[in-house]
C-alpha cells in the first residue's frame, strides 16, 4: 500500500518514476537491429510524421546514436504513424493504475510533452523531454518539473493548480492510497506542499524557490539520481 505521507513530494517525483513505466510499455529497453535497419526506418518507413535525422537529434539532445535507435524502434511499434495522441497517452497510463483513474495526470504529462500545442507527441517531442528528464542537470530536471505543474504557464504555481494535480494523484492511485482518503486530503497536501516551498508566503511558487526547496529535499534529490542510468 501506498502511504499518503509526504504525498507533496510525489507531486514532484512522479512524473520520473512513472515515466519509466511508460519507457517499459513502449518496448524502450528491447535491444535493436543492425544501425542501418533503423536508419532505413527513418527514410523510408511510411508515417505520418517522420523524424529528424539520426545525426540532428543526436545534437539535439543528451543521447547517443544507439540510444536514439533503441528509443525510436520502441516508439514505431508502438506508435506506427510516427506520433503519439493524447488518447493512445492515456490508455498507456491507464493499464498501470487498473483501480484507479490515471486520465487526468496523463493529460498533464502528455501537455507537458506537446510543446508545439498541436494535441500529439512527436518522436522529436519525445526524446527531446526523455533527455531532459534522463540526462539533463538537476535544475534542467526541476525546470521540467515545474512547467509540468504550472499549468497555465504564467511562470508561477497556485493553491488552484497544485490542488488540480494533487487530485489527479489521489484519483490516479484509486485504491491503493492509504489510509483511506479524506475528501480534503489533496487540500491538506496543499498546504503542507506551500509551507514548504512558499518561502515569501506570497500564495504562489516561483521556479526559484520550487528549484531551492527541491534541492533542499534528500529524498527528492536521491530519487532524482535513479534515473541517470536508465537507458
Amino acid at each position: 500500500m501506498l502511504s499518503l505521507d509526504g504525498l507533496e513530494m510525489i507531486a514532484v517525483l512522479v512524473v520520473m518514476g512513472l515515466f519509466i513505466k511508460v519507457l517499459e510499455q513502449f518496448g524502450m529497453f528491447e535491444p535493436v537491429g543492425g544501425e542501418d535497419s533503423v536508419e532505413d526506418d527513418f527514410e523510408l518507413s511510411t508515417v505520418c510524421h517522420r523524424p529528424e535525422s539520426m545525426d540532428k537529434l543526436q545534437e539535439q539532445t543528451k543521447f547517443t546514436k544507439k540510444e536514439l535507435q533503441v528509443l525510436y524502434r520502441g516508439f514505431k511499434n508502438e506508435c506506427p504513424c510516427g506520433v503519439v495522441s493524447e488518447e493512445n497517452f492515456k490508455t498507456i497510463y491507464s493499464q498501470f493504475f487498473p483501480q484507479g483513474d490515471s486520465s487526468m495526470y496523463a493529460h498533464f504529462l502528455f501537455e507537458a510533452f506537446d510543446t508545439n500545442k498541436n494535441g500529439s507527441v512527436s518522436f522529436e517531442d519525445f526524446v527531446f523531454g526523455l533527455s531532459i528528464i534522463l540526462r539533463g542537470t538537476i535544475n534542467d530536471r526541476l525546470n521540467w518539473a515545474f512547467n509540468l505543474y504550472d499549468l497555465n504557464k504564467d511562470g508561477c504555481i497556485t493553491k488552484e493548480e497544485m490542488l488540480d494535480i494533487m487530485r489527479s494523484i489521489y484519483d490516479m492511485m484509486g485504491k491503493y492510497t492509504y489510509p483511506t482518503m479524506q475528501d480534503d486530503a489533496p487540500r491538506d497536501h496543499v498546504e503542507s506542499f506551500f509551507q514548504k516551498m512558499d518561502q515569501n508566503k506570497d500564495g504562489v511558487v516561483t521556479i526559484e524557490e520550487f528549484i531551492e526547496s527541491c534541492k533542499k529535499d534528500e529524498n527528492i534529490m536521491q530519487s532524482m539520481q535513479l534515473f541517470d542510468n536508465v537507458i
